[in-house]
């Protein structure tokens, strides 16, 4: 196993850290509560004996049971050999007593008393704002961290680029972060500025998703023609995972694996890995597959947030991000279990009423009253994607000038779908963001592979 320097901290962590949000299940429900629990010990217990020592995991995880059984492979001995980070469910603390609570309880599941580190758990603004800094839950942990129950103080981070440096500027006491980042989320959330922010300020910066939930595993096949066409032979999950460790800022980076097979070439990948080791021609080419990718888009939405509030209150971005991932991967069954899982009722594309309202007020003139059925038919109710553009009677169904008549003919639902794959990291609920701030591409002519 290769190693790494973890910011100021005098320790080296494995360039390959064990994500447990998608332990092999028993009911194939990727994430579910029926965690294999004998398969997930060996894997995580083989993963540490290669040299693994970063093993990562959250309370809501697997429906709880998730850091139970983390805590069952870290027997034995193994939990004196890796370091052991979960986070706090934030969202969850109605009093600032609720932090010490949590912490106890998860303690006890993982079968340990104390936390190398401890993570607020998704942070955005309003978690920021109502949660950490309204029941000064960063004193709490100053006060485990006396107690001896914490080691280090972290977060794990879903919002813009903004907040992150809020959050990141208005602390002095972290010790660590972890972002989502890969080669299509370069300026997504904390993205490469966010990445260099933290690293300028020494802390070590966790990388989760950096297979984007396995959809860079396995790409539709016009991307991987891409890939099959340079000279250096790298599977597309090597491709994606040595971008992320060409970096010099990354620490390291988490994969959520599933299966000893993925445990055994994720580890395989590891050993080959170093900063640096990219040269042009091959970060030109993911650059390429870059923009392959972009592509294939069918909503050109830019998640301004324009269009919010919603009077109905649906989630307009979300909606549009999530079906746009489930066509541009070709992995609409992923796009659906975060649909259903992870997206309230009142937020999903079903509860459009087409008051139009937002049609007004987006930039990239959307008719989002007609998008948003189609939406909840693809990530609702099951049916497949529009095969090709052709299908919506010749006009552009993603954008019509201001007060045009008529409306586009309904689309022939046709296509097929591939299995999701594995995840690495924290809350799936943050898709891939493919097009670029303020750049939206027209729509993708290209049919499903």
């Amino acid at each position: 196993m290769l190693f790494r320097t973890f910011g100021k901290l005098a320790w080296k962590v494995s360039a390959l850290g064990f994500g447990c949000m998608r332990l092999p299940t028993n009911d194939g429900i990727p994430m579910s509560g029926d965690i294999n629990e004998g398969e997930a010990l060996r894997m995580i217990r083989y993963a540490v004996d290669q040299g693994v020592n970063y093993v990562d995991t959250a309370y809501p995880y697997h429906g709880g049971n998730g850091e139970i059984v983390v805590g069952k492979a870290l027997k034995d001995g193994y939990r004196d050999k890796v370091k052991l980070a979960t986070k706090s469910p934030v969202w969850l603390i109605t009093q600032p007593d609720d932090f010490d609570r949590y912490l106890n309880e998860q303690l006890k599941k993982l079968q340990t008393d104390h936390l190398d580190f401890y993570l607020f758990h998704a942070l955005n603004k309003q978690r920021w704002e109502q949660f950490v800094r309204r029941y000064s839950l960063l004193d709490r942990a100053e006060s485990a961290i006396r107690d001896g129950k914490i080691c280090h103080i972290g977060f794990s981070f879903h919002d813009k680029y903004e907040t992150f440096q809020e959050i990141i500027n208005g602390y002095d006491g972290w010790s660590l972060c972890q972002i989502k980042y890969n080669y299509m989320d370069t300026e997504d959330q904390a993205g490469t500025a966010g990445l260099k922010l933290a690293a300028a300020k020494g802390l070590p910066v966790v990388v989760m998703e950096p297979l984007l939930g396995g959809r860079l595993a396995n790409p539709p096949n016009s991307i991987r023609e891409i890939f099959d066409g340079f000279g250096t032979k790298r599977s597309p999950s090597e491709w994606a995972l040595q971008w992320v460790w060409n970096h010099p800022e990354v620490s390291v980076v988490l994969s959520g694996m599933s299966s000893m097979a993925q445990v055994e070439e994720n580890l395989h990948f590891a050993n080959r890995s170093a900063i640096d080791s990219l040269g042009a021609e091959e970060l030109k080419w993911i650059g390429r597959v870059r923009e392959k990718f972009q592509e294939r888009i069918l909503v050109p939405c830019t998640k301004c947030g324009y269009c919010l509030p919603c009077p109905s209150g649906v989630n307009i971005p979300v909606n549009f991000e999530l079906y746009n991932d489930g066509f541009i991967h070709n992995d609409p069954k992923t796009a659906r279990v975060l649909y259903s899982r992870f997206v309230s009722e009142g937020e999903r594309a079903g509860a459009c009423t087409q008051c139009r309202t937002c049609e007004e007020k987006c930039p990239q003139k959307i008719i989002v009253s007609e998008w948003m059925p189609n939406v909840h038919a693809v990530l609702g109710e099951g049916q497949s994607f529009p095969k090709h553009q052709s299908q919506f009677g010749g006009e552009d169904p993603f954008q019509r000038a201001p007060g045009r008549p008529g409306r586009p003919a309904s689309p022939s639902w046709a296509g097929h779908e591939t299995p999701p794959c594995d995840q690495g990291g924290d809350s799936p609920l943050e898709p891939s963001r493919a097009v670029p701030r303020g750049k939206p591409r027209g729509i993708s002519t290209a049919r499903q592979k």
